[in-house]
């Protein structure tokens, strides 16, 4: 558990996200619009840079007002959004891998947002532009863990605003007034991610002897995933006449792929042959939980095969093929070789 590396960067793509909410403020004097810098950083930084005496020639290390500034104050469990540690989320990787990970942990970032101006209408012009949003908390979708595909919504809440007029000494000294917002960010943390292969085959071997490393087995059941619906969209045939909700027999244009026990799908319909005689095909309707309906004369039928069955994903529904077999031959199972060897 502790010491396994994992960083999917979401605190700092938290931070990233609560600054985009502000770095399209404007401000509007007359004729004149600007664009307000914001920049990540402690508010005391730029009132220090306020009371300094830069030189009057060299324009680029003097700050400008009104600006923007954000920065983290704390970080705190949230109990309120906790929701069971042991459980987990699973997505798909690939059609043979998935990806795995507990449930996040929710944790409240707080974070302070100052205003920095010089005068109160260039301030309050940039308080009308965020107060109206956060009533009182504004939804950010953030992609907290995009290896497993998961974006969640972060609510961000304001909590507090204060102000400030920062104005003392001579003529000579600067004016600030300071608007500071207390903000926070109900955030999720994911701890490592892993991928695993996902389970296709359950088999197990039955024994009549205790000693499993010198006998051999005697009965092996095994369990596959199958398809329930066509997947692969490839039509074998063709109806040849129209059909009702309730008829039993199809007739279709060649039945040289269907055999019976078939399971064959018309539009959203599946069936299964009970019986094949030249063109003519009889079925049970409505199979698999589907629904019976009419179809067209010419409707595409598909057949539900082993191809379909390869195509599952571990998040679509299937039934199982069960097979039991008996053996007198004398060997067992090698886990390492995935082979049946005959026991020395």
């Amino acid at each position: 558990m502790l010491g396994t590396y994992s960083y999917n960067e979401i605190f700092r793509k938290t931070i990233i996200a609560f600054g985009t909410l502000f770095n399209n403020i404007e401000l509007r004097r007359q004729d004149e619009v600007m664009k307000v810098p914001l920049a990540y950083g402690p508010k005391q930084k730029f009132l220090a840079r306020l009371d300094q005496n830069p030189d009057p020639t060299n324009k680029r290390v003097q700050i400008t007002l009104p600006r923007l500034s954000f920065e983290i104050s704390g970080i705190q469990y949230d109990s309120t959004r906790k929701v069971s540690p042991t459980q987990k989320i699973q997505f798909k990787s690939s059609n043979t891998k998935s990806k795995n990970a507990f449930m996040p942990v929710p944790y409240n970032i707080n974070f302070e947002l100052a205003i920095i101006a010089k005068n109160q209408d260039d301030g309050l012009q940039i308080v009308e532009q965020i107060l109206p949003f956060f009533q009182p908390h504004y939804n950010l979708a953030v992609k907290l863990a995009p290896s497993i595909g998961e974006t969640k919504d972060v609510p961000v809440v304001l909590q507090d605003l204060q102000y400030e007029d920062d104005y003392e000494g001579d003529f000579t000294s600067r004016r600030a007034i300071i608007y500071t917002f207390q903000f926070i960010a109900k955030t999720y943390l994911y701890g490592p991610i892993t991928e695993s292969k996902i389970i296709k085959k359950a088999q197990v071997d039955m024994y009549t002897s205790k000693d499993t490393t010198k006998a051999p087995r005697q009965v092996r059941y095994t369990a596959t995933p199958t398809a329930l619906t066509d997947q692969d969209g490839v039509a074998i045939t063709t109806l040849s006449s129209p059909v009702d909700s309730d008829d039993q027999r199809l007739t279709v244009a060649s039945a040289s792929g269907i055999a019976q026990w078939d399971n064959i799908q018309v539009g959203n319909e599946v069936m299964r042959v009970t019986a094949v005689s030249g063109n003519d095909v009889t079925v049970i309707r409505a199979h698999n939980n589907t629904t019976a309906s009419a179809h067209a004369s010419a409707a595409n039928v598909l057949k539900i095969d082993s191809a379909d069955d390869a195509l599952l994903d571990s998040d679509d529904d299937f039934g199982f093929n069960e097979i039991y077999s008996d053996f007198v031959d004398n060997k067992k199972y090698n886990p390492v070789s995935g082979a049946d060897e005959t026991i020395t």
